[in-house]
């Protein structure tokens, strides 16, 4: 079941759900708008000629509050928001629909699994012909929140738990690249 603006409210009230910090204007009928934080990674292409699922992937760290994303680029961002979920609720990533309209492509896998408690790092991709002028603080995707039917067996305390930055891929830590 996915939870309205009212039930959205009392949980966080009663700090079953974290979302901080906060501004009333955030919460909308069934979400939560999430804002730009100001960290930044894009990738750092002259240390790679590829990439592997395999191999660590080399970012260049970007700490500002405006950024420039160029046409058919892709960069990584954090929310400013710093999220909880209890183990029985988990979150989908959304891109606004006045953001998707510049050709902005936002997004997370789309997935927060419960358990989860950290800064969100999005994916950004500019799909435009124009480069795009992101500033932080900027209400840039929404969060969808949905109850889940009892506790996650095995809540989330993976490889991203706790991030507080944007976080570039560890796919290289996956089990499937140990062997």
């Amino acid at each position: 079941m996915i939870l309205s603006d009212k039930t959205i409210k009392r949980l966080i009230a009663e700090k079953k759900i974290t979302v901080e910090p906060l501004e009333p204007h955030q919460i909308q009928p069934a979400s939560v708008d999430m804002r730009l934080g100001n960290h930044f990674l894009v990738l750092e292409e002259t240390k790679m000629t590829s990439l592997s699922l395999d191999s660590k992937i080399h970012y260049r760290e970007l700490v500002q509050d405006e950024i420039v994303i160029p046409p058919k680029s892709f960069i990584l961002a954090t929310t400013q928001e710093f999220i909880k979920l209890p183990n029985d609720m988990t979150a989908f990533v959304e891109g606004r629909s006045s953001i998707g309209r510049l050709g902005l492509f936002i997004q997370n896998a789309g997935w927060v699994d419960p358990g989860f408690e950290g800064k969100i790092t999005l994916e950004i991709y500019n799909a435009n012909s124009l480069p795009i002028q992101l500033t932080a603080g900027r209400r840039i995707c929404q969060l969808v929140f949905a109850q889940l039917d009892q506790d996650a067996e095995n809540p989330y305390r993976g490889k991203y738990q706790g991030q507080h930055q944007a976080t570039g891929s560890r796919v290289n830590e996956d089990v499937e690249s140990k062997h």
